[in-house]
């Protein structure tokens, strides 16, 4: 999402808001259309790959994306790119382009711009991002349960698979594991909103 709000920042010609408007429609998408659509071309490119390993060594490779955490990962990442790009890309925009110009100046590039200067500022912003995504992740449930590998439950699955057997004693604390884990990072977003709050009325 770092890169992407920079890159619009860099150039906003509406080709690149373009793309980053797809790329950040997965919010708007339910899990479960998007763990399909992510099933289906990983499946056909594990297949390319088998059939090109066993005309070429006679050796086949099965699956390799299909059913694994790296597919997880990536179905996690269309999903809530959204959450984060928002967060990012409005701290980004506070910061003036007078800032770049200087650091231009001084003979830095547009990576060293990011790093040196954006980064240091953003920090509290990014912070925000990576705990919104953190806790949206935590309970996300349609495409976890469609893509993730054998013998491996989140909390939300395991609360899931419980509670559909009727256990709901032992539902509980997963549950509650996702309650207690979830409400530490609204605790510090709250804290955080506090003090920017003290600091501009003492500004």
């Amino acid at each position: 999402s770092l890169v992407m709000a920079y890159g619009l920042r860099l150039r906003p010609k509406i080709l690149m808001r373009f793309a980053v408007q797809i790329a950040s429609m997965g919010y708007a998408v339910p899990g479960s259309v998007i763990a399909v659509g992510i099933l289906i071309p990983i499946g056909r490119l594990d297949n390319a790959i088998d059939a090109w390993m066993r005309s070429t060594f006679g050796i086949s490779t099965g699956l390799l994306l299909s059913g694994t955490i790296t597919a997880l990962v990536f179905a996690y990442l269309v999903r809530f790119l959204a959450v984060s790009f928002n967060t990012v890309e409005a701290s980004l925009g506070k910061i003036k382009p007078s800032l770049d110009d200087a650091a231009r100046s001084l003979g830095q590039g547009p990576t060293s711009t990011l790093v040196k200067v954006h980064v240091p500022i953003m920090w509290g912003s990014l912070l925000t991002a990576a705990m919104l995504v953190f806790v949206d992740v935590m309970k996300e449930l349609p495409a976890t349960l469609i893509i993730r590998p054998f013998n491996f439950d989140t909390l939300a699955v395991r609360v899931y698979n419980l509670a559909a057997d009727e256990r709901l004693a032992e539902a509980a604390g997963a549950a509650l594991a996702i309650v207690a884990v979830g409400i530490v990072p609204v605790i510090i977003l709250s804290m955080r909103v506090a003090q920017s709050r003290v600091n501009r009325s003492n500004g």
